[in-house]
């Protein structure tokens, strides 16, 4: 038995699946996304077994796309649950046989509220379609299960026509990274783009020197300042930087003179510098395209205000 093969095959199976999956879209596609887009309510999406998982996750994504949505579990709204859903929201059902009976029970209350209702399931024919207005075929030809019975390449088509679907909505809606990190404000992401350099850059004992000071006084004000780095400053302008690169450079290319030189001789005029009201986004951009790990901050007038390091 080859372990890496059987895996091999796996991917090959469900990635032809998608691939098909593409076939199977019509019109009913595109009247689900502008059914959804124009919806003044939530989007509910409900399924059972596997269908429910991979309808939580599409729940999920839609939930942190700009579309608001819950996942309602088949069982417990018909035992109470249903009267989350108002009349305003927009029902998504999924199935892959169509015929699941917790989620058909569930059709005669969201017909009698007037909720529209999308169904996804991989039987065109199926009670759960007909009953549908509009319906998102699934259908696969092949389960990567090698006896056919587990949902393998079933739930991959049902997760990725999920994703279509949320990716077209966030194209429409002009969804932006900013809009992501509202709603993810505790990841990496959220960070970047909420917070404002002012928020964390260091603003005491600052590594400053004048243009006139001398290496030994540089070299004790970098390593002090433990940012890698001195700042040249004249009457609170900013004239240079200079780096424990440019020291380390500045030994080897001029030995002879190393300790006859000022901070003029050796310091890198207009160093980058980022305003205190940008964002970290704007930083880390600035950062990566310099490849340097400490930048100068500034203020509206130009003025140093701090340093600011990589956060990850």
């Amino acid at each position: 038995m080859n372990i890496l093969n059987i895996a091999k095959r796996v991917f090959e199976i469900e990635s032809q699946e998608i691939l098909n999956l593409s076939k199977n879209l019509d019109s009913n596609f595109e009247k689900t996304v502008k059914a959804i887009f124009n919806s003044k309510g939530k989007l509910i999406i409900s399924g059972m077994g596997k269908s429910g998982l991979i309808g939580k996750k599409i729940s999920a994504t839609f939930s942190s796309t700009g579309t608001p949505s819950f996942f309602l579990h088949p069982a417990e709204a018909y035992h109470g649950d249903l009267g989350m859903v108002q009349k305003q929201d927009l029902v998504l059902l999924i199935s892959n046989s169509g015929e699941s009976d917790e989620v058909l029970k569930l059709i005669p209350f969201f017909k009698s509220q007037k909720n529209s209702i999308v169904s996804m399931s991989g039987n065109p024919k199926s009670t759960l379609a007909k009953n549908s207005d509009f319906h998102l075929n699934i259908s696969i030809q092949k389960e990567a299960c090698p006896l056919q019975l587990a949902p393998t390449s079933s739930t991959t088509a049902t997760l990725v026509m999920g994703d279509a679907l949320a990716v077209s909505l966030m194209e429409m809606r002009n969804f932006k990274d900013e809009n992501f990190a509202q709603f993810h404000p505790g990841g990496s992401l959220g960070k970047r783009l909420l917070t404002k350099t002012k928020d964390v850059m260091k603003t005491k004992n600052l590594p400053i020197c004048e243009k006139d000071e001398n290496i030994k006084t540089i070299i004790h004000k970098i390593t002090d300042g433990k940012y890698g780095l001195v700042i040249v400053i004249e009457n609170s302008k900013i004239l240079g930087v200079i780096t424990d690169g440019d020291i380390r450079r500045a030994m080897e290319n001029r030995e002879d003179e190393f300790f006859k030189l000022k901070a003029q001789d050796i310091m890198t005029l207009n160093p980058k510098t980022v305003n205190q009201e940008s964002k970290l986004s704007e930083v880390f951009e600035i950062m990566n395209r310099n490849k340097i790990t400490s930048l100068i901050v500034v203020d509206e007038k130009n003025i140093l205000v701090g340093v600011t390091e990589i956060y990850e």
